[in-house]
């Protein structure tokens, strides 16, 4: 038996017309003309912007990486940045100076600065790049002030905070983009490629994941570990979803013709994080004294409506090669990228055996790669985070559908709360909140294919 979420029980009723309905089988015969008053069509389009004036909030690490990116993307000008911390902000700053930019104007008192921020009238975008609890509170201020929003991932931990996302977007007209780094990847983008020109057959299965020896990161106080580490003692879940899900789920067409079903998660016995406290602090730290809840391994299936099956591993804990676990299979052919990129397509590769990827890089090469592997040389994560920063300007600029819209963003941060209840409730099944209410049926072509 799988166990469905009623969206009444986490949302106040809504005062938008139609948007009051339940979950369930009658959300799928509802249309979307019903459902979505605000809007025209499914999926909406913006108006075109002349040029796209970003409100930066969060310029740590990864924000500053984004900051870099903006300055160096034609139609694109950085008017605000906000942070709790005073020279981050400074820093974004001089960046924009140096670039021969004006100042933008800076935010740095107090956890709340993004809401002042949002006040000014001369913002077509917010990015925010804060710590994860930050994210839908920044989002729905961006929103409801009449600003898009670009959030890094994940767009929200609970299934109450994805369904504010997605009814804020459609009342007010604004896009809510997840910000998928991953999705923009040489591999993930030619293996994308491959799969929609139909090289690897029909879909049947798929790996993916986030496995990354975070123990130390989530013990540095003067890091992510401020935060991060502190997810892992309340939630025994999938925390990250994203990365690997993001690439197989626009494989796999969710919200553009198929969707998840359902899941079942399971968690291994929880060590690792104390065993590194232990070793790094001694037995008598207050690091050795904190108890963690999250497994060190989260092993999630999710059935598609079509029928593929997806598994999903969350591994944070342990010593372990970086790996994101891509492997897509198909009825002609299956294809990996982790350890090394190797490949196999009947009729094509010899024998039982695999070949290397980059044999088919000639034919399959993804033409977003082809036309800006100059532009995103130096950029983060190999130059996958300048794609993903163009790409969200272009579509602003151009009116476009963005390449991942609030439904994408509601869908894929779901896990970690489905996930999380499935391992409580002694890894039972339970099913998705369809964000689409039945509009996921529609088939549309991915933006980024268009190219």
């Amino acid at each position: 038996m799988s166990y469905s979420y009623d969206r009444r029980n986490f949302l106040k009723k809504t005062t938008k017309a139609g948007l009051g309905i339940a979950l369930g089988s009658a959300a799928f015969n509802v249309s979307a003309d019903q459902l979505l008053p605000a809007l025209n069509a499914y999926p909406f389009h913006a108006p075109k912007l002349d040029k796209v004036r970003i409100g930066m909030v969060g310029v740590g690490g990864m924000g500053t990486s984004h900051v870099y990116n903006f300055l160096k993307i034609k139609g694109s000008e950085i008017v605000a940045v906000c942070d709790i911390v005073e020279s981050r902000v400074e820093r974004a700053q001089n960046m924009a100076v140096e670039a021969g930019f004006p100042k933008p104007e800076g935010f740095s008192k107090g956890e709340f600065g993004f809401k002042r921020m949002c006040e000014r009238d001369d913002i077509d975008l917010v990015f925010t790049a804060t710590p994860w609890e930050w994210h839908v509170p920044v989002c729905l201020e961006a929103m409801n002030t009449g600003k898009h929003i670009a959030t890094e991932v994940p767009a929200a931990l609970t299934i109450a905070d994805a369904w504010k996302l997605v009814e804020t977007s459609e009342s007010t007209g604004k896009h809510c983009i997840m910000m998928e780094n991953c999705n923009y990847d040489r591999e993930e983008m030619m293996i994308l490629n491959m799969v929609k020109k139909g090289l690897l057959g029909e879909l049947l299965h798929a790996r993916c994941g986030y496995l990354h020896d975070l123990r130390a990161v989530k013990h540095d106080m003067n890091g992510e570990g401020v935060w991060r580490r502190a997810h892992s003692m309340t939630t025994n879940g999938d925390l990250y979803p994203t990365h690997g899900l993001g690439p197989v789920a626009q494989c796999m067409d969710i919200n553009r013709g198929n969707y998840f079903d359902f899941l079942v998660s399971f968690g291994s016995k929880t060590r690792g994080l104390h065993k590194y406290a232990l070793k790094e602090f001694g037995i008598d730290s207050p690091q050795t004294g904190e108890a963690f809840v999250l497994s060190d391994v989260v092993s999630t299936l999710i059935r598609t409506m079509k029928g593929e099956t997806i598994l999903v591993t969350h591994d944070t804990s342990s010593p372990r090669p970086y790996s994101r676990d891509i492997l897509v299979q198909g009825t002609d052919g299956i294809v990996r990228k982790y350890p090394t990129p190797l490949i196999h397509i009947q009729g094509r590769t010899n024998g039982h055996s695999w070949e290397d990827l980059n044999n088919y890089k000639e034919e399959f090469y993804h033409p977003l790669w082809t036309q800006m592997e100059a532009d995103a040389q130096g950029a983060g994560h190999g130059g996958m985070d300048y794609l993903e920063d163009y790409r969200l300007i272009n579509s602003l600029k151009n009116g476009l559908e963005p390449d991942m819209d609030v439904y994408d963003a509601a869908v894929l941060s779901a896990v970690t709360e489905l996930s999380s209840k499935s391992i409580a409730n002694g890894s039972i099944p339970f099913q998705f909140p369809d964000f689409t209410r039945g509009m996921w049926k529609q088939e549309r072509e991915l933006q980024v294919m268009k190219i």
